[in-house]
C-alpha cells in the first residue's frame, strides 16, 4: 500500500515485537554472538547488504539507529543515509569521503560559517583547492570548474542570505564533467525538496533542527545515492563519527511532526513576511510570494518555505538596529534555529564570506528571524514595536 509522506511519519519505525510505537533506545558497545561462527556469518551478511543493519560492534549501529536510517532513506529517497552527532558532521563526512590531496572543490559563497572555515582554511593545509563562485551566476561556477574539480558543494538557500541556486544547471556542469554533488538541505529539509531525487549524489541535513523540532537534540544526516556509497561508506567506518542511540531516538519523536510543523512556520512565515515586506526600512530575503526577493528560483525547485529568513535592514546607525533586536520579546537570541521557538540574530559582516554581489551599504545591516509556532499576530506586533528603534 502506498503511504503518503504525512502518513508514512505517523507509521514508520514501530516496533511491533515489543508493541510500542516508537523504538526502543537500545545502547550498546558490546553485542554478544552465540559463537564466533554467528559472528562471522553476520559480518558475511553486512558485505551482501550493507544498508540491512546487521552490526557486530557498538559503533556500527543499533537497531535504533537502524531505524532512524529507514525512515530517513525513504524520505530522501535515497540509497542510505549515515547519521552523526552534529549537522557539520555530515558536512565535514560528506567532503572527506570524495576529496584527497591535489583535488580542488568549488562551494558556493554563502556556505555555513563552519562550513567555510573547514573548506578555505583547514582543506589548504592539506594540499586541496577551495574555489568559491557566486550563487547568482551560473557562468561564475561554469567558468572556475577545472579538470582537478571533485566536488560541488551548494548550500540552498544560502546561509543568512538566502539565494536560491539553479539547481537543474548546477548538476548539468556536474554530470558533464563527472564531478561529485552535495547539497546543505538544512532549510527545506526533504519535505520541500528532496535533493538526491533532484539528481545530487549527497543531501546534508542538521536533524538539529527541524527533524528534531524541539532544541534538545544534536545530530545530522548525510543522505546518499548507490554511485557515491562506497566513497561514504569507507570514509564512515574510519572517522567515528556515530549519533548516539538517545539522540536517534529523540530525532525519531520530533521526526513525527516534521509536517506539521513545517506547515505551521510556513504559514507563520508568510503572515509576518507580509508585515515586513511592507515596511520601508526592511529589504525582506524570503521567498512568499510574487516579487519577493529569489522567488523564481524558489518556486522552481521548492513545495514550501521553512520559517528561517533574513531581513537588509537600512540604517545610518548600527545601535540602532541592534536596539532593534534587543527590544524583541518574543525572540530568543541564540544559535542554531528550527525550533518551537522563534530567534533573532544580527548578523556582522564577518559572516559573510566574500559576498561582494550583495552590494551592501554601510547603511544596511543583515539580520536573522526564525519563527516560531507562537501566534503570529503576537510575533508582528512584537517586531512592529522593535522596529520603531530602527534610525
Amino acid at each position: 500500500m502506498t503511504k503518503s509522506f504525512r502518513t508514512f511519519l505517523k507509521h514508520a519505525g514501530k516496533d511491533y515485537y515489543n508493541r510500542s510505537v516508537n523504538p526502543p533506545v537500545v545502547r550498546a558497545s558490546t553485542l554478544i554472538f552465540k559463537s564466533i561462527d554467528e559472528i562471522k556469518k553476520m559480518k558475511n551478511k553486512a558485505k551482501k547488504d550493507p544498508i540491512g543493519g546487521h552490526f557486530t560492534y557498538g559503533r556500527e549501529g543499533s537497531s535504533t539507529i537502524f531505524a532512524l536510517q529507514k525512515i530517513l532513506r525513504t524520505l530522501e529517497e535515497s540509497y542510505q543515509v549515515f547519521l552523526t552527532p552534529t549537522g557539520f558532521g555530515s558536512v565535514f563526512l560528506a567532503i572527506f569521503s570524495v576529496v584527497r590531496p591535489g583535488d580542488e572543490i568549488i562551494v558556493s559563497d554563502p556556505v555555513y560559517s563552519p562550513t567555510r572555515a573547514f573548506t578555505e582554511n583547514f582543506l589548504e593545509e592539506f594540499n586541496i583547492k577551495t574555489v568559491f563562485y557566486d550563487p547568482n551566476n551560473i557562468n561564475d561556477l561554469k567558468n572556475k570548474i577545472s579538470k582537478k574539480t571533485k566536488l560541488i558543494f551548494v548550500e540552498n538557500p544560502g546561509s543568512n542570505t538566502f539565494e536560491f541556486q539553479d539547481l537543474s544547471k548546477i548538476l548539468s556542469l556536474a554530470k558533464k564533467n563527472n564531478i561529485f554533488t552535495a547539497m546543505d538541505n538544512t532549510w527545506g529539509t526533504p519535505y520541500f525538496i528532496k535533493p538526491i531525487k533532484l539528481g545530487f549524489d549527497m543531501s546534508i541535513v542538521a536533524a538539529t533542527k527541524y527533524y528534531s523540532g524541539h532544541s534538545d537534540v544534536m545530530g545530522g544526516s548525510l543522505a546518499v545515492n548507490k554511485r557515491v556509497f562506497k566513497y561514504v561508506e569507507k570514509a564512515n567506518k574510519v572517522t567515528g563519527l556515530r549519533l548516539g542511540p538517545d539522540d536517534a531516538y529523540l530525532i525519531i519523536r520530533g521526526l513525527r511532526t516534521l509536517d506539521i510543523r513545517l506547515d505551521k512556520h510556513q504559514e507563520n512565515a508568510k503572515k509576518v513576511a507580509s508585515f515586513l515586506y511592507k515596511h520601508k526600512k526592511v529589504k525582506l530575503l524570503y521567498p512568499y510570494k510574487k516579487g519577493t526577493y529569489n522567488y523564481k528560483m524558489w518556486n522552481k525547485y521548492y513545495s514550501g518555505a521553512s520559517g528561517l529568513m533574513g531581513l537588509k535592514i537600512k540604517a545610518k546607525n548600527k545601535k540602532s538596529v541592534l536596539k532593534f533586536v534587543n527590544s524583541l520579546k518574543l525572540f530568543g537570541y541564540g544559535y542554531s534555529w528550527g525550533g518551537f521557538e522563534s530567534l533573532a540574530l544580527q548578523q556582522d559582516l564577518r559572516e559573510l564570506g566574500n559576498r561582494n554581489y550583495l552590494g551592501l551599504s554601510k547603511n544596511e545591516h543583515l539580520v536573522r528571524l526564525h519563527i516560531g509556532l507562537e501566534d503570529p499576530n503576537d510575533l508582528i506586533k512584537d517586531l512592529r514595536a522593535a522596529l520603531k528603534h530602527v534610525k
